[in-house]
């Protein structure tokens, strides 16, 4: 099995000013320059003190290094991960990856082509830790070392109903591409495949769109939501 995790990479350093082509330009949201003594706390980041934080991060970590904001979020971080089949060089991904920051998944996996459009993860990738796996094959031993259930998320004939599905606490739930969904293999090897309820005429979601909702179905079941924003 491949895998490499990327925590934080990337291409603009935190406090470091400069803005890279996903962040949030300066003025949308933020804090200037800290006002009054500095704090003593080593989370704090002594230059985004002094320049200000304009980072897409809730209020509670302003002016926080990087690494004390990831070593926050590992220590409250959820039992499921995402996985997300990558064969056709999909576009939602950097939607998937940002989905997966919001509700604190413990990771989120890419299987089949490295790269992928980082547009769409708003700067979040450097939250959230990324794996690669080069194989279905590769994920689904992976899990089964981790001891996590495999959810298939696809509109197949004998898929359960998402919306009245009971989702494994520790699993990583995988979903294909729009249009092709899920591969014949994943859907062979996952525990099980729920399906999402449509009204319209089109035949499937985006992807990303998918991957949303049922993120939201496990954190309804299992998340405390106390330690919700």
């Amino acid at each position: 099995m491949s895998t490499a995790t990327c925590l934080a990479s990337a291409t603009l350093g935190c406090g470091s000013g400069a803005k890279g082509p996903t962040e949030w330009a300066e003025g949308r949201h933020g804090v200037g320059p800290w006002e009054g003594p500095w704090p003593e706390d080593p989370r704090y980041d002594p230059e985004l003190l002094e320049r200000g934080d304009r980072r897409n991060v809730v209020d509670a970590y302003r002016y926080w290094s990087l690494e004390a904001i990831n070593a926050d979020l590992d220590a409250k971080r959820h039992p499921f991960h995402v996985a997300i089949e990558n064969f056709e060089n999909d576009m939602n991904i950097g939607t998937v990856v940002r989905t997966a920051n919001a509700f604190l998944a413990r990771a989120v996996h890419i299987v089949g082509r490295r790269r992928w459009n980082r547009r769409g993860a708003m700067v979040t990738d450097r939250y959230q830790h990324i794996h690669h796996h080069d194989t279905v094959g590769d994920l689904m031993r992976w899990a089964k070392e981790e001891g996590l259930a495999v959810v298939g998320i696809d509109n197949t004939p004998g898929a359960v109903p998402l919306e009245t599905a009971v989702l494994p606490e520790r699993c990583v739930l995988v979903f294909g591409q729009e249009g092709p969904g899920i591969t014949g293999e994943t859907r062979s090897a996952a525990a099980m495949t729920c399906s999402i309820a449509q009204f319209g005429s089109t035949r499937s979601i985006n992807a990303g769109v998918a991957a949303g909702i049922a993120m939201h179905a496990w954190v309804r079941q299992h998340a405390d939501l106390k330690q919700s924003w």
